[in-house]
């Protein structure tokens, strides 16, 4: 009993930092690519743009690592990119021509969408299943709907507590299959970069 409440804790945790993470790429990659090229006409915009997408191996190597660590899915490294030699406007245009880069920026961006939706699922099936077990000690302090129904007696709270506990079983199976398949998500993101 233990390690499934465990189990359903790190799996809300990862479905958490999902959304963290995909609110975090969306934003870093939307903001730094606009940015640099914004500013590519002035002697700041390439090298920005540059550095941004230097940092695609990194994160996509953390996405590798989070997915180990919470869905025990093991997928191979990238192979580690060497700088280009030379002056930084060669460097800069090996960076911007690299395919690699736009297909990795591509799919952590995606990830905003997929994290949007894990937070929605990860709090219908996690936190409110235990809510409604909590429900007969709130109903008597606060004004409560169930779909709809006023849970006004204690019979109907105790039928919403039951109701909260069928459904943590349930919903621990739909959390482990989510958590699954967003590490399905992490090796489809490889996959594409590899190619």
């Amino acid at each position: 009993m233990k390690r499934a409440i465990m189990r359903n804790v790190q799996n809300f945790i990862f479905l958490l930092f999902t959304f963290a993470s995909g609110v975090f790429y969306f934003c870093f990659y939307l903001s730094g690519i606009a940015l640099g090229l914004a500013l590519s006409f002035t002697v700041v915009g390439i090298p920005l743009l540059t550095n941004v997408l230097r940092t695609t191996q990194a994160f996509v190597q953390h996405e590798r690592i989070q997915t180990k660590i919470y869905t025990d899915i093991s997928i191979e490294p990238l192979a580690a990119r060497q700088r280009a030699e030379g002056n930084q406007w060669i460097q800069a245009k090996v960076e911007l021509t690299n395919g690699e880069n736009w297909i990795s920026v591509y799919w952590l961006m995606q990830k905003f969408i997929l994290g949007c939706i894990c937070l929605v699922i990860g709090v219908l099936i996690y936190i409110g299943p235990v809510l409604c077990a909590f429900v007969p000690l709130l109903y008597p302090h606060l004004e409560l709907y169930f779909f709809g129904i006023p849970v006004d007696s204690e019979l109907r709270a105790l039928q919403i507590m039951a109701v909260g506990f069928i459904l943590m079983i349930g919903c621990s199976k739909i959390g482990n299959g989510l958590v699954q398949i967003i590490g399905g998500y992490t090796r489809l993101m490889f996959k594409a970069i590899r190619r």
